[in-house]
C-alpha cells in the first residue's frame, strides 16, 4: 500500500506538476490515512469500504483538527481513489461520496495598488542581485503566477517580439501570458548585467532559467520566498508575505480595473470559474465600502 502512495506521489510531481508544498501534504495526509487502515486491519485499498472512509471523517472532525485542514486531507483521499481506479487498483472509486466538510472561505489576502507600487520601488536595481530581485517581484506582478511556475521559467519561454510568455502550469497545462513593459525592462536589464558574471553560466546548456542563484543554478522555491518576503516586510505590517499575496493582488487589481472575469481565470491557470470568482468578493467589498464613505444616504 505504501508503494502505491509512492507511485501516486510521483504522478502528481511529474505529470500533474503539482508543488513540493501540496505534495509534502498529501503525503503526509496519506500516510495518516494508510495507518488508519493498517489499525483498522485494512490490508489494501480494495478492501476499503464506504463506512470505512465514513469513520475515518468522523475521527478526524473529532481530532481537534480545523474544517480547512479536514478539507485538504478529504481532497487528498479523494484524488488518490481517483488515480487508484485510473491505474486499475481498485474497480469502483467509493471515495467519490466523501463529502468534506463546510467552512466559511477566507478572503485572499492583497495590497492595495500604491503599497505594490512601493514594493516593485525597493530592490537595488544597480546590483545583479537586485536586478534579479526586481525580476522576481514585477514578474510575479506582471503576471500573476505561482511560485513555483516563476522558478522553472527559462529565458526561452519569453516571446519579447509579441511581450508574451509560455507558462507551464498545473498539470502541465500550458498558458500564454501577456508581459507588462516594466517586468520586460527588469528583465533586460538583469540578463544584460549577468551576462559578463561567471554565475550567469546555467549548468544545463540547453535550458537558460530566467532566475539563478549566486551559484548560477536555478533559484530555489524558498530563494524566491525570501526574496519576497524581504521586500514586504519595509512596506507592510501583515503577515502575508508570500508570492501568493501577490498573485492575489494582480487578479485583484485587475478585477477592480473592469477586467473580464473570465480573462481572469485564463490568466491565473484555473481550471474553474469558481475558483477566480472569490476575488469577485475581494472587489464587491472595495465598493461596497466607497459607497458607504460616499453615498450621503448610505
Amino acid at each position: 500500500m505504501v508503494n502505491v502512495i509512492r507511485k501516486y506521489l510521483e504522478y502528481l510531481e511529474q505529470e500533474r506538476n503539482y508543488s513540493e508544498h501540496t505534495i509534502l501534504a498529501y503525503e503526509g495526509d496519506l500516510i495518516q490515512f494508510h495507518q488508519f487502515l493498517a489499525e483498522q486491519h485494512v490490508a489494501s485499498f480494495r478492501e476499503v469500504r464506504k463506512n470505512t472512509l465514513r469513520e475515518y471523517l468522523g475521527l478526524l472532525l473529532d481530532g481537534g483538527i480545523s474544517k480547512r485542514t479536514v478539507a485538504r486531507k478529504i481532497a487528498a483521499i479523494r484524488s488518490f481513489f481517483r488515480f487508484l481506479k485510473k491505474t486499475g487498483e481498485i474497480t469502483a472509486n467509493i471515495a467519490v461520496t466523501l463529502t468534506p466538510p463546510k467552512f466559511e472561505k477566507r478572503l485572499p489576502a492583497y495590497f492595495q495598488e500604491h503599497h505594490m507600487e512601493r514594493i516593485l520601488d525597493q530592490p537595488d536595481r544597480t546590483t545583479v542581485r537586485g536586478k534579479r530581485d526586481a525580476v522576481v517581484l514585477e514578474v510575479l506582478y506582471s503576471c500573476g503566477l505561482r511560485r513555483g511556475e516563476l522558478v522553472n521559467l527559462d529565458i526561452k519561454d519569453f516571446d519579447l517580439h509579441n511581450e508574451t510568455v509560455r507558462v507551464k502550469g498545473k498539470g502541465r497545462k500550458e498558458r500564454i501570458i501577456p508581459v507588462g513593459k516594466k517586468a520586460l525592462k527588469a528583465i533586460a536589464a538583469y540578463l544584460e548585467a549577468r551576462a559578463d558574471s561567471e554565475s550567469g553560466k546555467p549548468l544545463d546548456k540547453s535550458r537558460v532559467p530566467l532566475l539563478i542563484s549566486d551559484k548560477g543554478e536555478r533559484i530555489l522555491p524558498d530563494a524566491v520566498n525570501r526574496i519576497v518576503r524581504k521586500y514586504i516586510e519595509r512596506i507592510a505590517d501583515t503577515e502575508h508575505k508570500s508570492p501568493h499575496t501577490i498573485r492575489h493582488s494582480f487578479a485583484t487589481h485587475l478585477l477592480n480595473r473592469g477586467a473580464d472575469l473570465r480573462a481572469v481565470k485564463e490568466l491565473l491557470g484555473h481550471e474553474s470559474l469558481s475558483t477566480t470568482q472569490i476575488y469577485t468578493h475581494v472587489s464587491t467589498d472595495r465598493i461596497k465600502k466607497i459607497y458607504k464613505q460616499s453615498h450621503p444616504k448610505a
